[in-house]
């Protein structure tokens, strides 16, 4: 009883929560390459990583150190 409980459970929130991404929306790019100074080539770098991120693949992100 207890195991069907689990496997109902699981399989429910693998169909409703698995659906959903976390990447960026079109709006959220442009207002974060609003301030490059190459803007076109920041928004079809990010909305390539948006599109391989939606598949499945695996994103590099850039990490900068922390300036006092």
């Amino acid at each position: 009883m207890k195991l069907r409980l689990n496997i109902i459970l699981f399989l429910f929130a693998l169909f409703i929560i698995g659906d959903k991404s976390f990447s960026l929306t079109d709006y959220q790019i442009k207002k974060i390459c609003k301030q490059e100074k190459r803007k076109t080539f920041c928004i079809r770098n990010l909305k390539e990583k948006r599109f391989n991120l939606q598949k499945g693949n695996i994103i590099e992100i850039p990490i900068q150190p922390y300036r006092k």
